[in-house]
């Protein structure tokens, strides 16, 4: 039995979720509108601001189905309700990050810029010139978008010189010995 699929999904004020007879759900919230195909193995129950997931016990793929359609839907109303953010650090001499209208614009010690267009639904700011902030309701993209500026320059192992996540730790190498 799925213990992810089994939790129920509180629904906050100002949240409107729809389910249609095609498996499509939306959710509606301060933060925009997102929609989400369903697979045909897992219903969704709305009642009383709870969403309940139901599947047949019997079909091991309805099984695996249910948790991660439960996980996506409870993304999606948290997204819309709350938003989510992922912060990224520039560790490195003359590294800078600067928002120019809907580009983001980073010196990461290359030649020329590094230009990075906005995604849609996306919000990017940059604080001070060694941090970046994205922003927006949908999980993936937020995330998306935060490793296509990671990869841009990721941090090395020697001395730590590169984009990385807030929360993210890099192993150091030792160097050479003479």
């Amino acid at each position: 039995m799925s213990r992810v699929a089994n939790a129920p999904i509180n629904i906050p004020n100002g949240v409107d979720v729809n389910v249609s007879s095609d498996n499509n759900i939306t959710v509606k919230g301060a933060n925009g509108e997102l929609s989400f195909k369903i697979n045909q193995l897992v219903n969704f129950e709305i009642e009383n601001s709870v969403i309940t997931v139901k599947w047949n016990e019997a079909d091991k793929g309805a099984r695996a189905q249910a948790g991660t359609a439960r996980a996506v839907v409870n993304n999606m109303v948290d997204g819309v309700s709350k938003g989510f953010e992922k912060k990224l650090n520039l560790v490195g001499v003359g590294y800078r990050a600067q928002v120019n209208g809907n580009v983001l614009s980073l010196a990461l010690g290359f030649s020329h810029p590094v230009e990075f267009p906005f995604p849609l639904g996306i919000v990017i700011e940059a604080p001070s010139q060694t941090e970046i902030i994205v922003k927006g309701s949908d999980k993936q993209k937020v995330g998306q978008a935060a490793a296509k500026i990671r990869a841009y320059r990721p941090p090395e192992p020697y001395k730590g010189k590169g984009v990385k996540y807030a929360d993210e730790v890099v192993v150091r190498k030792e160097a050479k010995k003479k």
